[in-house]
């Protein structure tokens, strides 16, 4: 184990796929969101493939014990990618990943629900605590406590990323079921295959000829995203999880500062103050989970 190498590399993915936001952000007003799913799949799977090759895991990524598992893990995790990109077109980047971080919360709810697991009163009252964050970041898009009404598109575009949050929450429940069956390797491969196939069904729906700068940016995030999930398997390849699972929250730093710099968006303190609550409830569900894994290994479950 090299935790610090795997803090690293963690990092390193989180800005990664920070920066392909952005990317598909610059390309928002004209690309459709189902057009930017397929060049993120598409030219992903070359950088996977080459991945898979050099680590000798390219026969084990192509055998799958459960490929109905794979088509609802793909299904989910294709909605919540569209969602997450029609969203940047409406709010500002910063926003747009606070409310993303509904999904971890919401992934303690489904795990209860479809995997039966136990769900104690900590872990109810962190879910509380960052879905009222969640809450505090919506509020001035939904007019609640709002000194002056939303726009229609800025509602929109809170809905549509708080129901990719729920579909990215139900796509990690079925990784949970996929990872007593497939490799790490299988279902980053599969993903990519299942998100293109299922983004060319928004074809008839407004897809257009990028420019050629749009199509470039749209290729490097598809280049990015494939990087992006190969940095995020090879940290947690040399640290354990719950020491490296906290700096996802380094995407807000990220994201505020390529807001701000790239974008013109200055963040409000409402925003601020709700993302805080939200990345707090993260960090402590991460710490029950690891406070508990090292019960479990002392002896038998407490719960």
């Amino acid at each position: 184990m090299r935790p610090l190498r795997g803090i690293l590399l963690k990092v390193a993915s989180v800005l990664t796929f920070i920066v392909m936001a952005s990317l598909i952000k610059a390309t928002a007003a004209h690309v459709p969101a189902g057009e930017a799913v397929f060049f993120r799949s598409f030219f992903a799977i070359p950088v996977i493939v080459v991945w898979l090759m050099l680590q000798g895991e390219l026969a084990t990524g192509f055998k799958t014990a459960n490929p109905m598992g794979h088509v609802w893990r793909g299904l989910m995790g294709t909605i919540a990618m569209g969602m997450g990109f029609a969203g940047l077109g409406y709010l500002p980047l910063p926003e747009v990943t606070a409310i993303s971080y509904a999904s971890p919360l919401l992934v303690v709810i489904f795990a209860a629900m479809f995997l039966g697991e136990q769900v104690r009163a900590f872990r109810i009252g962190a879910v509380v605590l960052g879905l009222t964050g969640v809450l505090i970041v919506l509020s001035p898009r939904l007019s609640i406590g709002a000194d002056a009404a939303p726009s229609p598109t800025e509602t929109l575009g809170v809905m549509v990323v708080l129901f990719g949050a729920l579909c990215a929450a139900l796509a990690q429940v079925f990784v949970r079921k996929l990872i007593h069956t497939e490799t790490t390797a299988t279902i980053v491969f599969y993903f990519s295959v299942t998100s293109v196939v299922l983004s060319l069904i928004t074809l008839p729906f407004g897809w257009v000829m990028p420019t050629p700068i749009e199509a470039a940016l749209l290729v490097a995030a598809g280049v990015l995203g494939g990087v992006g999930q190969i940095l995020l398997t090879a940290s947690y390849r040399e640290a354990d999880a719950s020491l490296i699972a906290p700096f996802e929250y380094a995407s807000m730093l990220f994201a505020l500062g390529i807001g701000y710099f790239i974008f013109d968006e200055v963040p409000t303190l409402t925003m601020l103050g709700g993302a805080a609550l939200v990345v707090t409830a993260g960090i402590l569900i991460i710490w029950r989970e690891h406070k508990l894994g090292l019960e479990r290994a002392k002896g038998p479950p407490v719960g």
